[in-house]
């Protein structure tokens, strides 16, 4: 077995880990260009289960607890936050859709990270931190995904209005 950090640096290293890992997988959405969110890939696609949306609120009671979660779109510099719309109008509902994309990549890259603790821990805590990555990621990526699909009806609507104009 190789050398074990005390246990008070291990759990500083940890901190510092998940902070650092969090901020990477959020830069790294913040700098993807508008053509690469512009559609759902493979991970982000609806699921069946989801029914355009209607089980994160039945079964998750989203809506109630959703608005109570920190946000952090504009943390970085031309970041938006998705607290409010960006505009009613075609282009506003395109960029709020396209940020609930980057939102949830961030949140599922930096899930992502979460096996990397099993280096520099013992099974038990890295257990623990895999938990962790996984409780506070999931809340935020089942935000992104109920309010994209709240949101992708609207969009189509007025597109479809815009088109017959």
């Amino acid at each position: 077995m190789g050398y074990v950090l005390p246990q008070w640096l291990t759990v500083v290293v940890d901190v510092l880990a998940w902070g650092f890992f969090h901020a990477a997988t959020g830069y790294a959405a913040h700098r993807l260009g508008e053509r690469r969110l512009d559609r759902d890939g493979p991970l982000l696609r609806g699921r069946g289960f989801e029914a355009g949306g209607a089980w994160y609120r039945r079964h998750l009671r989203i809506h109630r607890w959703k608005d109570r979660m920190p946000e952090a779109g504009a943390l970085f510099d031309g970041g938006i936050s998705k607290r409010e719309l960006p505009g009613r109008d075609v282009e506003g509902l395109r960029t709020f859709v396209r940020e609930t994309r980057r939102a949830e990549l961030a949140h599922w890259w930096a899930m992502a990270c979460s096996p990397l603790f099993v280096l520099w821990n013992p099974p038990v805590a890295a257990a623990l931190l895999i938990a962790y990555g996984v409780l506070v990621n999931v809340p935020f990526i089942a935000i992104q995904r109920y309010n994209r699909y709240r949101t992708l009806p609207l969009l189509r609507r007025l597109e479809r209005r815009g088109s017959l104009a």
